[in-house]
């Protein structure tokens, strides 16, 4: 009852009401630009929006299929074929690229599938489009998979990436976990949502916002002396701010959720969820198709709103005022959005990977390794660990300060 009392006491709030509001609207205006946004070209111009959207996925309908090495080689030398005819070829005096109906007949359907197929073949310093596919040669017994684990390997053992023995096994060894032949298809929907995560970060930052009077409103309205006198005021009635605190977070960001994920998925469709992220881009080591990416990375978004709402609680039990929470808060959340890293090595950056906003990205191509000892762990397995911590502590000190509060 009293976790059900005070969270409605959170809900019933006007300002909850307008924080939320606004939260959800700005939400859905972020992840809905991508559809607003959207454009593609045929020969007859841009087709932009919805109709955009549609056109993009009548040119996959004959994509979804598993990018096995006939298939490749096939696909290679049908654009080397077209390069071969002087009259599909044009320049902009560095490199040359298929014009006319070689292009938007032979490669615009299938631009991407081809744009991927080349950049496995570059090095890691290069990105290559399918104009480089002429320069691919396709004699060897198993050219695109070959190339695949050698560019991942060569990635790994890049002096500027300074990773141990260790941590070259730990990525291959997730790497060969990938399965093969890649299934294509399209997925657009969900390299949205995907690459959008950070955007998440207004709506936790929403949600502190609402959470940071829990205790400190009790101090600004002199109800403190009350609360604290009452039989089970340090006991039940804290831990029940506490429990209504991460009821009302959690289902704030399910809402959020349903928006930011809806949104995309409404606009261009579910399909690709079951593919492997490896057709966004071939040198991702993780193993997971874009559903469990998704998943995964929303689950570690929760665990950094959960420590949030515990540090908003710890500040909140500190101090008479909310509006001095917020000024502690906002800086600590979004300063290092500024902060932009250097590499993947080396304390500043590993660090910066940590923080609450960069938490929210993925980062599921960068091979970000954290290494205790002989054991090796991802970021993604490091986040979830330390906010899980955070949290515990966070909390734990938060009632604990409440409960010592002195009443003036």
């Amino acid at each position: 009852m009293l976790v059900k009392y005070e969270f409605l006491k959170i809900l019933r709030k006007k300002y909850t009401l307008i924080v939320m509001a606004v939260s959800l609207v700005l939400t859905g205006f972020l992840f809905g630009l991508p559809m607003i946004q959207f454009q593609i070209y045929n020969q007859d111009g841009v087709i932009k929006g919805a109709k955009g959207i549609a056109y993009e996925k009548e040119q996959f309908a004959d994509l979804s299929v598993p990018l096995s090495e006939e298939y490749v080689a096939e696909t290679i030398r049908e654009v080397q074929g077209l390069f071969e005819d002087p009259d599909n070829v044009g320049t902009d005096g560095n490199e040359q690229f298929l014009v006319g109906d070689a292009y938007w007949n032979g490669v615009a359907p299938r631009e991407k599938l081809l744009n991927l197929i080349a950049d496995t073949y570059s090095s890691p310093n290069d990105s290559w489009g399918y104009n480089h596919l002429p320069e691919v040669e396709v004699k060897e017994e198993n050219p695109f998979y070959q190339a695949m684990k050698g560019k991942i390997q060569t990635l790994l053992d890049s002096p500027s990436r300074a990773l141990t023995d260790e941590q070259k096994e730990y990525w291959g060894g997730m790497a060969d976990k990938v399965g093969i032949p890649l299934q294509y298809g399209y997925h657009g929907g969900w390299e949205i949502i995907i690459s959008s995560f950070e955007l998440l970060m207004f709506a936790l930052l929403a949600i502190c916002i609402v959470i940071a009077p829990v205790f400190s409103g009790e101090y600004q309205a002199g109800t403190d002396a009350v609360i604290l006198s009452a039989k089970y005021g340090k006991t039940k009635l804290t831990t029940a701010k506490i429990a209504a605190s991460l009821l009302f977070g959690t289902a704030a960001f399910i809402l959020h959720v349903v928006v930011a994920c809806g949104l995309p998925l409404a606009a261009f469709g579910t399909d690709g969820w079951n593919l492997p992220l490896q057709i966004a881009n071939t040198t991702i080591p993780y193993p997971y198709t874009f559903l469990q990416a998704a998943l995964i990375n929303i689950g570690v978004i929760y665990l950094v709103l959960l420590a949030m709402i515990g540090v908003t609680l710890l500040l909140s039990a500190k101090m008479k005022s909310p509006y001095a929470v917020l000024i502690i808060l906002v800086p600590l959340l979004f300063i290092p959005m500024f902060l932009t890293p250097n590499g993947t090595t080396g304390a500043y950056n590993l660090l910066l990977f940590l923080l609450p906003y960069r938490s929210t990205m993925p980062e599921f191509g960068k091979y970000i390794s954290y290494q205790f000892g002989g054991m090796v762990f991802d970021v993604l397995t490091v986040r979830a660990v330390l906010y899980t911590v955070l949290t515990v502590i966070m909390l734990s000190l938060a009632r604990l300060g409440f409960k010592k509060h002195q009443v003036a």
